[in-house]
């Protein structure tokens, strides 16, 4: 059955429509920065800013998309990025995104604050999700946790380091989210106009921290969760945190929200399997470099020692090509599979997908690359590299 809805053939259009079928201050939860939003349209401006140069006169070809990554080959070079409260956004969205993953073999990363627990997902995807943890500072959360990850078969587990503090958003301080939500009129009013979220989301419950959800007492205000996550959580990462969690993990580790060489080198010192570059998709420092600048200047000097991957201001299968051609190993998308299953339900990060490699086969053939590990000999090294 063809899952590509010709109706919505860009992120543009997913966007639009899911805009319109998600109550407003979850809407602006997903599509949100930080303070001016100043570095959420610099990550996805500066990824446009990539010229890719075609090799045209040659032989007809089928571009391979399958990418290695961690000894593991997927069918595509990119993955879902890791989003917190996604069954606020749009009900059961962690377990829609997570049976497309594994239909279509590309790595799905389940956040410590999505709405569905480790353990689902890893039945859904038969062990093959991702895990991103937030460092707990009590040890026995944090070990039960890891236990738990590995139990369920995840290989590889990413840890967050780019949120030391929570980043001011003035839209969600507006909207007074909390988790469950606050049903405030406004909010109420914004519900009544999309039916169909409310619905399902009666049907789903509300939505939950799952994994959380044994380590937590009852349901809590924006307040409560606010304390719990201070008292449970210490997003302050050191090498001190990070020692004893890569002797407990046998399996292959990831910090997400490196950005500069300092940190990179730590990252290597301590023994970690690859990085991901991201500034938290512009949702934390609004000050700070996009994600591909951060990305480019790294690859320089390290491509040869750690995995270096990206993610934040990709929206299409275009943008996949820049940066793989910028020297990433694999990427990843948060806002674009979220803006599908918005969109288009049940079917939505299935059509996501097809969008994205349709997108990323035709550049391909342009420019005439053969291989995705091909497409750097493609980018325009005189201006960007």
């Amino acid at each position: 059955m063809e899952v590509f809805n010709s109706k919505y053939p860009s992120t543009k259009d997913l966007r639009s429509l899911a805009s319109k079928k998600i109550p407003t201050f979850a809407f602006e939860y997903l599509d949100g920065g930080c303070n001016e939003d100043v570095n959420i349209t610099r990550n996805t401006s500066d990824i446009r800013e990539i010229e890719l140069i075609p090799n045209y006169i040659r032989k007809s070809f089928t571009p391979d998309l399958k990418t290695k990554l961690f000894d593991k080959v997927y069918d595509v070079p990119f993955g879902v990025a890791p989003i917190g409260l996604q069954g606020l956004i749009w009900p059961n969205s962690p377990n829609i995104i997570a049976e497309a993953s594994k239909k279509y073999n590309f790595p799905f990363i389940l956040s410590t604050v999505s709405t569905s627990d480790i353990e689902t997902i890893a039945k859904i995807t038969d062990g093959e999700a991702w895990f991103q943890l937030y460092y707990p500072s009590n040890k026995t959360i944090r070990n039960d946790i890891l236990e738990r990850a590995k139990n369920s078969g995840c290989e590889v587990l990413v840890l967050l380091c780019d949120v030391p503090t929570f980043g001011y958003r003035p839209k969600d301080i507006k909207n007074g989210l909390a988790m469950p939500p606050k049903m405030s009129l406004k909010n109420m009013l914004q519900i009544l106009k999309c039916p169909e979220w409310a619905f399902k989301s009666l049907l789903n419950g509300k939505p939950n921290f799952e994994t959380l959800k044994t380590y937590m007492r009852g349901k809590m205000n924006l307040r409560q969760l606010g304390k719990f996550m201070n008292d449970t959580f210490d997003g302050r990462l050191d090498e001190e945190k990070i020692k004893p969690i890569r002797d407990i993990w046998k399996g292959k580790i990831v910090l997400k929200g490196i950005a500069s060489e300092i940190d990179i080198e730590k990252s290597i010192s301590l023994g970690i399997d690859g990085i991901i570059v991201s500034n938290h998709g512009g949702r934390q420092l609004d000050a700070g470099s996009s994600t591909i600048n951060s990305m480019i200047s790294l690859v320089k000097k390290y491509e040869k020692r750690t995995t270096i991957m990206i993610d934040s201001g990709l929206r299409s299968g275009v943008d996949v090509a820049r940066v793989m051609a910028s020297g990433a190993k694999f990427c990843f998308l948060g806002r674009t599979f979220m803006y599908g299953v918005g969109a288009l339900g049940n079917n939505g990060a299935l059509h996501t997908f097809e969008m994205l490699k349709k997108q990323l086969n035709q550049v391909m053939i342009q420019i005439g690359c053969e291989k995705t590990s091909e497409l750097i000999n493609f980018i325009n090294s005189k201006k960007y590299i």
